[in-house]
């Protein structure tokens, strides 16, 4: 995720970190190019390389910009909604936090599931991760782990949901000996249930794209708009289409590889959540709810990218 103050009118212009250039620079190029070609071949052949009128790239134009409108409002409540489930994840653990403080009432056996629920919490911020983001750092989720429970979070299909399970054995065998009540038990449950529910709204994200229809459909008319526009405007703008076709593509393709970064929230491209900064943020207030004052600082932005 892109953080950094609003630039001015100077570094708009340059500022590449978090822009979509890099990667529509080819299709601008082929599309200036080409646009070049076509106004040469009509200055040197124009019974050959025909012009027509540009009125209905004005209609064509509207109606993609459109579809590319909605097509990213599409991708941008997916990439919200993923900021929503993560903010309830912060929420959820902080209360789960604060609700197991009535385990220390259970004398060392209480205070010592406390701590190996809290543990366990913040093994689950950080494999959610992993699940989540290709290349995840598995190293952040075993410090947290005992060494019995190593094998099963290897051998594992779904490692969070895992680690939800073996915080519901511990509260099982804390309510079997009695240390917790039925109310106490449930509600400590609930909180375990909610975590459950933040993974799998993550999961329905990450697992269903947009129709691939969108996409193709938009790819097909953004590419065949900018190889048509410079035949409705050689006769008007003569060498100038090459440009105002580049600044075009620029525009709808940029448009199109934003909504590609959005539809992934949890990617490893600039603009997508910062999930692993979310998840050292859950471990820091959780360390800190343990008792412990050695804490790590919270996560900052390497060059305005915080992921």
């Amino acid at each position: 995720m892109i953080v950094r103050d609003r630039p001015n009118l100077f570094q708009l212009f340059f500022i590449l970190r978090g822009s979509v250039i890099r990667r529509i620079l080819p299709q601008i190029v082929v599309i200036f190019l080409l646009s070049a070609l076509i106004v040469w071949g009509h200055e040197e052949r124009p019974n050959v390389i025909l012009s027509f009128n540009g009125s209905p790239f004005s209609l064509l134009g509207i109606a993609l910009s459109i579809f590319l409108g909605f097509r990213n409002n599409a991708c941008y409540d997916r990439w919200w909604e993923g900021r929503r489930d993560w903010g309830q994840l912060i929420q959820v653990s902080r209360g789960f936090a604060r609700q197991t403080l009535i385990l220390e009432a259970a004398g060392e056996a209480g205070r010592q599931a406390r701590r190996d629920l809290l543990r366990l919490t913040m093994a689950f911020a950080q494999a959610l991760v992993c699940h989540l983001r290709p290349g995840g750092d598995e190293n952040k989720v075993l410090q947290h782990l005992a060494p019995s429970e190593v094998d099963f979070y290897h051998t594992a299909q779904n490692r969070p949901d895992l680690l939800l399970r073996l915080m519901s054995a511990d509260l099982a065998r804390l309510k079997a000996a009695g240390g917790i009540s039925d109310i106490q038990y449930q509600m400590l449950d609930a909180s375990i249930g909610q975590l459950g529910a933040v993974q799998a709204a993550c999961e329905r994200i990450r697992n269903t794209p947009l129709p691939f229809g969108y996409t193709l459909l938009l790819h097909r008319t953004a590419y065949l708009f900018c190889f048509l526009l410079p035949f409705g405007f050689v006769d008007t703008l003569g060498w100038g289409s090459p440009f105002v076709a580049a600044l075009v593509a620029y525009t709808f393709f940029g448009l199109d590889a934003l909504g590609d970064e959005l539809e992934d929230p949890f990617g490893n491209r600039p603009n997508a959540l910062a999930i692993g900064a979310l998840a050292d943020t859950i471990e820091i207030n959780l360390r800190e709810a343990l008792g412990e004052t050695d804490l790590p600082p919270m996560p900052q932005p390497r060059d305005f990218v915080l992921m």
